[in-house]
């Protein structure tokens, strides 16, 4: 991992960015942003992690919004229940005002990966610039704290996450557990009665 970093790095700020869009398409087994970053400015504390953190944002972004529209391929697979179900999800927050930047951001401003998140506005096939501009800010600054107290407190998430792969399996599995769990709940239920119902989901046949 750390060579990969050392080849990205020579490209300075434009390495950095085109590297952090192929991580965030890609939907599994990629460490997540936030870390690569870290490392980055722990490998060169020239960078400015204001900089980097911009970066971050706006490559990170660039990756979610490819992952997206991609997602939203493997809608036709899903049951008419579930698709209901989402459309719930995606029809509430389109009703409040600044529903999807409000999830977004709160989303984003936690150092959770994201790609469950934007997997699952795929799957509800929503597309709004508030999902964008809510996630990019949130990132922007959690990027920024987690950079810039990499140093003191991040070193040895770092090492796991770049010498060892199965710190990424981890991230993985704990994400798509989080999928299958959203994926499990009956959100027509939820949003309409304000009652907790798990479903099991059904895929319909290729």
């Amino acid at each position: 991992m750390q060579d990969v970093l050392t080849v990205f790095s020579q490209l300075s700020y434009v390495g950095i960015f085109l590297l952090l869009v192929l991580v965030n398409v890609a939907p599994i087994l990629m460490p997540p942003t936030w870390l690569i970053l870290a490392s980055f400015y722990l490998l060169d504390n020239t960078f400015s992690p204001a900089f980097l953190a911009l970066i971050g944002a706006t490559g990170a972004t660039a990756g979610r919004v490819l992952l997206l529209y991609g997602s939203v391929y493997f809608r036709r697979f899903m049951s008419d229940e579930r698709k209901s179900s989402l459309d719930k999800i995606g029809n509430y927050l389109k009703s409040k005002r600044f529903g999807f930047f409000a999830a977004s951001f709160l989303f984003a401003a936690t150092p959770l990966p994201s790609n469950f998140l934007f997997i699952s506005y795929g799957l509800m096939k929503a597309k709004t610039a508030q999902i964008y501009m809510g996630f990019w800010l949130g990132r922007a600054i959690s990027y920024y704290v987690m950079i810039s107290i990499s140093k003191i407190v991040l070193t040895p998430f770092v090492q796991m996450f770049t010498e060892r792969i199965w710190g990424i399996v981890l991230v993985d599995a704990i994400t798509m557990a989080m999928l299958v769990f959203f994926a499990c709940i009956d959100w027509n239920l939820l949003i309409s009665d304000k009652k907790l119902r798990f479903v099991k989901p059904k895929l319909r046949n290729l």
